[in-house]
């Protein structure tokens, strides 16, 4: 997808997508990674951490795997968080293996031209620059009068 996407279908990914692929998610539960691939679980989605340093772990209810060739299940969205440079090889083989891919996912603030013209040449979204965790929040209503929700409570609210 070489413009914004809409609203409709960023809600449509959101609603179809049954399995998030997190490429290059952390253990650490103040990064990022971490942080919106536990919301995504806890939101019903399956969650496949790829990560060769923990591969073997468990994160989100899931074993982490090394790399995309150790996935042997459908995903539907290929969620990406690494560096620009690292995109394109990372996209040429989610779209080899994942026929069911609905879309490709870059997290905030990456974009990738090769990976976009890749994606448009295998007729597979690209959303670029934007995190899932932000876009279900603000489409599904979850979004709260400071314009974010953290999942924290404070007892002083």
């Amino acid at each position: 997808m070489t413009t914004t996407p809409t609203d409709d279908f960023l809600r449509d990914v959101l609603t179809r997508a049954k399995t998030f692929a997190c490429v290059g998610v952390s253990p650490n539960p103040i990064r990022p990674s971490h942080f919106v691939g536990r919301y995504l679980s806890v939101r019903g989605y399956r969650v496949i951490g790829v990560n060769p340093g923990h591969a073997g772990t468990e994160l989100f209810g899931q074993t982490v795997v090394p790399d995309l060739a150790s996935i042997t299940e459908p995903v539907h969205v290929l969620d990406i968080f690494r560096r620009p440079e690292a995109v394109p090889a990372i996209v040429e083989e989610g779209l080899a293996r994942f026929p069911d891919l609905i879309c490709v996912w870059l997290q905030v603030g990456i974009v990738s031209p090769e990976a976009e013209a890749m994606c448009d040449a295998a007729g597979v979204p690209i959303v670029q620059d934007r995190c899932p965790k932000i876009e279900y929040q603000r489409l599904f209503g979850e979004l709260r009068k400071g314009g974010f929700n953290t999942g924290i409570i404070s007892s002083r609210l």
